[in-house]
């Protein structure tokens, strides 16, 4: 069974940097899809930011430039590391794995979200 626990929340200033960590418990493969989602009060989640294979990613516009996201698979953890944090960065951020299974059943697993409070 797989398990994501997301950490590095809280409350910062406008301008201010904050690490979110996204620990895996149970497998985690190279090919698995690592995303980090967010949802604003009154609002739908949205994908910020996605790895697979530690090196491609792909981010939301409002977030590029600021946003970096990463994994070590050896420690089976994924990284969002976010700069310049903006008011309308608040939300809870949430980390999402995808994984196609070698016959080719998709599964996806969510973590129980960490709060991001940006002042300005």
């Amino acid at each position: 069974q797989v398990q994501l626990v997301e950490s590095g929340g809280g409350l910062v200033q406008a301008g201010g940097s904050t690490r979110l960590t996204c620990a895996v418990s149970g497998s985690f493969f190279i090919l698995d899809a690592m995303g980090w989602y967010r949802q604003a009060p009154g609002k739908q989640r949205e994908l910020v930011a996605s790895i697979i294979d530690s090196r491609l990613t792909n981010y939301v516009d409002s977030v590029r430039g600021r946003f970096t996201i990463s994994r070590d698979n050896a420690k089976k953890t994924g990284y969002l590391q976010m700069n310049n944090l903006k008011p309308e960065d608040t939300g809870v951020y949430y980390c999402k794995v995808d994984r196609t299974t070698g016959w080719g059943a998709k599964e996806e697993y969510w973590g129980q979200g960490t709060q991001v409070t940006v002042s300005s």
